[in-house]
Order: structure tokens, then sequence, then C-alpha cells
């Protein structure tokens, strides 16, 4: 049986993966941007622009309205904050791992009396 909440955490984590939809999540963080406006900074065409749009309206990231032929792209952060929780969970781990190795550096550097 298949867990939508992992599935949607996969699509976000796809996304996500991607630099160019990293690039237009940041961008959407300052507000509504047309596909075209997202598109701009990479010299892509607005095929490939629309194509990482749906990826991140798949994940839940994005939300588009369209107005006209003019289609606009909005950021919707509450997947990120499921993905937020995931990483957050790990962190003790990592954190007590890399207290480990800083306290096995810490005794190999030390000088030989």
């Amino acid at each position: 049986m298949v867990d939508d909440r992992h599935t949607s955490l996969d699509q976000v984590f796809h996304a996500l993966a991607d630099t160019t939809r990293r690039a237009m999540i940041a961008r959407l963080a300052s507000g509504e941007h047309t596909v075209g406006e997202l598109a701009r900074p990479f010299e892509m065409s607005l095929n490939a622009a629309v194509k990482h749009v749906k990826v991140l309206e798949r994940a839940g990231l994005v939300r588009r309205r369209v107005q006209g032929r003019a289609h606009f792209c909005s950021l919707d952060a509450r997947p990120l904050a499921e993905a937020a929780a995931f990483v957050r969970a790990y962190e003790g781990f990592w954190s007590d791992r890399l207290d480990a190795l800083d306290s096995l550096l810490r005794q190999t550097s030390r000088p030989e009396s």
C-alpha cells in the first residue's frame, strides 16, 4: 500500500533536487511571477520553464492561475515544512556523529607526551 504522505514528500524532494527549480522557488518567495519571468534568468524556452513549473505544481510547491494568456505562479511553502521536519528528525543523529568525529580528531591531533 502506498502512503500518500511519503509520495508527496518524494515529489517535494524530487522538485528540490534541481538547481533551476530551487532558484524558481527562491524567486517566487518574493512574490508572484509569470512563467516567462521565471524562465528569463535561465535563458530557457517557455516550454522548458513550463515543464519545471509542472514538477513544482505536482509537489504542491507552486500554485498557478491563468489570466488571459499569462500564467501566474505563486509559492505555496507548506510542503517545505514537511520536508524540513523530515530532515530535522535526523539532526540529532548527525550532531552526535559529528561530535564523536570532533572528539576523535582532537584525540589524534594531541602531541604525544
